[in-house]
């Protein structure tokens, strides 16, 4: 199955560590990759039909300190829809006047429900399908741009109706919020202070976070499995949704 890769945090914070140990993960996910970046109300994204592992746009990211304070990254396996431009994770649409960025990890079967209006899929994914469903099912339940508290109350009732029709691992933010859906697997950490040393588990890399952060900052990762291995991660339960806010997840 695909890989999911998010970032919350407090202040614009650059994704190169965490991205170039999630890029690792291409290897067996080799159809696509693809990354957001909120900036204020815009949205900067960049994805790529090829294997984060050989593209040159996957090796600009990594080199590039484009800073964020919320971020959402995906490599790709296939199981529904070919490998194109069209299929590639993050989708992006607009809602109440701001951007919506979706990833997905996971199978839908037969998630065939009719869609109408603004939110209609472009490619031939399960996943783009899924995220057109929550944005119009979004629409329908809120007249106006709501609370983020009332936003997770509706999609906690919502992510169940997708997932009683398999695997629906998901990301979704507005550039004021993520929130993170697990079906099987997905993990989180928070840094702050005292920031400690990273090591990559995929790669040989070290970052050591208190040369390269204030007291304030406050940042966390959201994935699929974890990225370093001298940190403690926190797993998702099945079924659990997160909204995560100001570098931290939200009671609630």
């Amino acid at each position: 199955m695909c890989q999911l890769l998010g970032l919350n945090a407090n202040t614009p914070t650059d994704v190169m560590f965490s991205f170039t140990g999630f890029s690792t993960r291409a290897e067996e996910h080799k159809d696509g990759f693809g990354i957001a970046f909120f900036e204020g109300a815009g949205v900067r994204l960049m994805v790529d039909a090829q294997s984060a592992r050989t593209s040159p746009i996957a090796e600009m990211v990594r080199r590039y300190p484009i800073k964020s304070d919320n971020v959402v990254a995906h490599i790709r396996k296939a199981t529904q829809g070919r490998v194109a431009l069209e299929n590639t994770h993050p989708f992006v649409r607009e809602l109440w006047g701001r951007y919506w960025v979706f990833a997905h990890n996971g199978d839908l079967k037969d998630f065939n429900l009719r869609l109408h209006g603004a939110f209609r899929p472009v490619g031939g994914t399960d996943s783009e399908r899924a995220f057109c469903w929550l944005m119009r099912e979004l629409a329908k339940a809120h007249a106006s741009v709501p609370s983020i508290t009332e936003l997770t109350a509706t999609l906690r009732e919502l992510a169940p109706v997708a997932a009683k029709h398999g695997t629906f691992n998901f990301m979704l933010s507005n550039g004021q919020a993520l929130w993170a859906h697990c079906s099987t697997h997905l993990h989180h950490l928070v840094r702050q202070h005292p920031f400690l040393q990273a090591s990559l588990q995929d790669d040989d890399v070290t970052v050591d976070f208190a040369e390269l952060t204030s007291e304030r900052d406050r940042v966390a990762i959201i994935v699929t499995e974890p990225l370093t291995n001298n940190e403690a991660w926190t797993a998702f339960a099945p079924g659990e949704l997160r909204v995560f806010l100001d570098g931290a997840p939200v009671a609630g």
